[in-house]
């Protein structure tokens, strides 16, 4: 049996990726930080098949413990300041976390001794400014954000660590990308989650920011499974992880209104300036040729099916709400 070790394991792909590895037969530990409240709400249908253990990015020495507890054959580093818009407002912890802690989970692995596979997620947000269109793995970054920045500094760390100490290490630069699972603050769950409110009357409007930025968005459980293969390997590698379309805010909105027959979703969508960026990543659509033709990967969830499942998760979680009440 495989043995597996997860940081981020509460969060969205943290959670999907801990679904495909049990079914694959592995022993799965999660690293989550210490709290006064746990937020396991992705996780609550596993918390009798996983094992837990506290640690932090922050904290090398916490990583090292964690490696000894859970003697992995695999890492796989999902945790980060992950919110973009919040890294501007919390720079320092972002660049602390998301850049400097791949750094500390790498040193941890190579005291630790054992040979390991690691994965980092890396982020379609270092392409930023986008250089070339579609971007692949030789498109030079250009970040446009703190958590941008911060995500290239963890890729060129992982990469370092591969050709200095011959770690088996890969980077999965993963575009956009979304689930039910996804967490209430960003855009595609704010969208399907107020779609949600309007349909039970809970409410009449959801504010955004900017409805012009493109992103090419796929299915968070599609996107872990191409994680798991990098890693299946026998020669590490990095891999761009995308659909090869792009589709505007606009597009999600159009989708998701019309999933819940309404049509008009003007009427029910605000703007603010508070949600726009400084400096805004405006255009993202990604080759994931290598990946198809190494991996055998492909996404199999389109962008419609995508937004419904999205919408109809969130309805069925009000509805189950106002049962109870």
């Amino acid at each position: 049996m495989k043995r597996a070790l997860i940081t981020g394991i509460t969060g969205m792909d943290g959670s999907h990726l801990a679904d495909l590895l049990l079914e694959k037969g592995y022993e799965v530990y999660g690293i989550e930080r210490r709290s006064s409240s746990k937020n396991r709400i992705n996780t609550e249908h596993l918390k009798d098949k996983i094992t837990f253990l506290t640690a932090d990015l922050t904290d090398q020495g916490s990583l090292l413990r964690a490696l000894r507890d859970s003697n992995p054959d695999e890492v796989y580093n999902l945790a980060s300041q992950s919110f973009v818009y919040a890294s501007w407002k919390m720079p320092e912890q972002t660049g602390d976390v998301t850049g400097l802690g791949v750094m500390r989970i790498l040193e941890a692995i190579r005291e630790y001794g054992k040979p390991i596979k690691f994965y980092q997620a890396s982020s379609s947000e270092m392409f930023g400014k986008v250089q070339e269109t579609p971007q692949t793995e030789d498109t030079p970054f250009y970040p446009r954000s703190p958590y941008g920045v911060a995500k290239v500094y963890g890729h060129w760390i992982t990469k370092n660590y591969r050709e200095s100490y011959d770690m088996f290490n890969c980077s999965g630069i993963l575009f956009n990308h979304e689930s039910e699972r996804r967490g209430i603050e960003f855009v595609t769950r704010k969208i399907s989650d107020g779609i949600a409110q309007i349909r039970t009357g809970l409410s009449n409007k959801i504010v955004l920011g900017n409805l012009d930025s493109e992103r090419d968005w796929g299915y968070s459980p599609d996107y872990v499974e191409a994680m798991w293969l990098m890693l299946q390997q026998d020669t590490p590698d990095d891999y761009v992880i995308s659909t090869g379309e792009t589709h505007s805010i606009r597009e999600f909105l159009d989708v998701a209104f019309n999933y819940v027959g309404l049509s008009n979703w003007e009427q029910f969508v605000g703007q603010d300036e508070r949600y726009m960026r400084p400096a805004e990543v405006d255009y993202l659509r990604g080759d994931s040729t290598k990946a198809r033709e190494v991996l055998n990967w492909k996404p199999r969830t389109s962008f419609k099916d995508l937004v419904e499942i999205m919408v109809e998760s969130d309805i069925k979680k009000y509805r189950k709400e106002n049962d109870r009440s």
